[in-house]
């Protein structure tokens, strides 16, 4: 194809049946060995950790009682997008989640930018709740045998440490996991999701022996903003179900698997989420909730008089946050994995190891960044960049929705989004909504870290990509390429 490099624009878009196609290409295929119920669980896995174990507590500050409208709230926020996200799913069956699809719909600039958006994101997540799993192993450990590991050896330099050893044995055992293959980790993801689940229901069994309604009075001591601004903090709780769509390239039956998967792990960690709440205000007040860094351990143990649950819940932390790890660590190989295929990174990340089917040098460079991160940085204060760049990625596929339903009405999508465009554009709303509520700290963060890949896009990314060459005729494709 003749073109000049002046004729290639940055919002160039891929057709969505080339990059069915070149999912298939040879050294760059993933293997389709996970079925619905793996899916399912891999949402409701990286849906299920830290946030009701933790962020409760820091929305029960905020909302009173009415923490269960916050929650309620931060799920609706969801669905919307959750729909969005199951139509290019099963329309487009191939890894890289929202970059994908933005790739499709946006051009490439776009993708460029939600895809290191989402880089920034699973990552600092993956690093942040492997330092709040060895605080929880520390915790385990003080409850159940009285031990605890030194503090030179299980906080960062920056609290009072020499290195954080537990957040970074957790990480080289998820990254070991990751590279075995998808079957063994989503077999493994499986099984901690069913026992967090069982320590949760625990939890709620016990707590309704104990219940106090007159904790749920004032219902909403802080008025309506409390509950507005414990739903853009509680939204924490609910991210991980995108990261079943990372998971496209891998599923058996895709067109009917993922959006079964997507709206399904949403759904279960909804209803868990809400019993919970209801169970742990009407056990302990909220203002005692928000005082503590264990929430659910300390209602049992201060308001059931329940002093074994410390280990129980501690061990129940311990699994959700491992499973969480597991999740959006695959996520996050997932995306890049896209990204490389694409050549706006290096390609040779982008290799499938033949014996295990895994990005394999992906996984590991991934798994060493992530390690150090770990070990020795604080993030409290970064972790507040998870939510806003998971919210823009929300908006984002939603519009991708709108834009594909007008620019290829005759694409098949086996799940359409009822009630289109207006359920996307509340979904584009919603999530703006709660981004609005979030500290301008966030916004700063957020677009540095922004202008810092537009740099990287102009100098690299762009001369390197491969849908660029293509147009160029300096590689061949199999299916056409659509130009803006």
């Amino acid at each position: 194809m003749a073109a000049t490099a002046r004729h290639v624009g940055p919002f160039i878009t891929r057709s969505t049946e080339v990059l069915i196609v070149e999912s298939g290409e040879e050294h760059h295929t993933l293997k389709r060995t996970v079925g619905a119920l793996d899916l399912t669980a891999l949402g409701v896995g990286a849906i299920i950790g830290t946030g009701i174990f933790v962020v409760i507590g820091e929305g029960a500050t905020l909302a009173g009682p009415g923490l269960i409208v916050s929650f309620l709230l931060a799920a609706l926020t969801c669905v919307f997008s959750a729909l969005s996200y199951a139509e290019l799913a099963s329309s487009i069956p191939v890894s890289g989640s929202a970059y994908t699809y933005s790739y499709a719909t946006m051009g490439e600039v776009i993708a460029w930018i939600i895809g290191w958006d989402l880089i920034l994101e699973y990552g600092i997540s993956v690093a942040a709740v492997a330092v709040g799993w060895g605080g929880n192993l520390n915790s385990f450990l003080d409850t159940t045998f009285g031990v605890t590991i030194p503090t030179a050896l299980s906080t960062s330099p920056e609290t009072g440490g020499t290195f954080n050893l537990p957040a970074v044995l957790i990480v080289v055992i998820v990254t070991a996991l990751l590279m075995r293959g998808v079957r063994e980790t989503t077999r493994t993801n499986t099984i901690m999701v069913f026992v967090k689940l069982a320590v949760l229901l625990l939890f709620i069994i016990v707590a309704a022996t104990v219940f106090k309604s007159g904790n749920l009075k004032p219902f909403a001591p802080h008025g309506f903003d409390g509950i507005v601004s414990a739903a853009a903090v509680i939204f924490f709780a609910f991210i991980g179900f995108d990261a079943v769509s990372t998971g496209s390239e891998e599923a058996k039956k895709p067109s009917r698997d993922l959006p079964l998967a997507i709206t399904g792990s949403l759904v279960i960690a909804t209803v868990v989420y809400i019993l919970v709440s209801v169970m742990a205000v009407g056990v302990l007040p909220a203002s005692q909730l928000g005082e503590s860094d264990a929430p659910l351990a300390e209602a049992l143990k201060t308001g059931a008089g329940a002093n074994w649950a410390a280990s129980v819940m501690a061990f129940g932390a311990l699994v959700a946050i491992t499973s969480v790890m597991i999740t959006i660590f695959y996520g996050q190989t997932r995306i890049m994995f896209a990204m490389a295929r694409d050549g706006l990174v290096p390609e040779w990340l982008a290799e499938v190891n033949p014996r295990t089917g895994t990005p394999v040098r992906l996984t590991i460079l991934f798994g060493i960044g992530i390690a150090v991160l770990a070990a020795l940085v604080p993030l409290s204060e970064i972790v507040k960049l998870v939510n806003i760049g998971t919210l823009f990625a929300f908006v984002l596929v939603n519009a991708g929705v709108i834009i594909l339903r007008r620019t290829r009405p005759d694409m098949p999508r086996p799940f359409r989004v009822p009630f289109s465009p207006v359920f996307p554009l509340i979904g584009i709303g919603l999530c703006i909504y709660l981004m609005a509520r979030l500290p301008l700290t966030s916004w700063i963060r957020f677009f540095g870290w922004l202008a810092a890949g537009l740099l990287i896009y102009v100098f690299y990314s762009y001369r390197h990509s491969r849908l660029r060459r293509i147009v160029l005729g300096e590689v061949p494709t199999a299916a056409p390429t659509e130009r803006r």
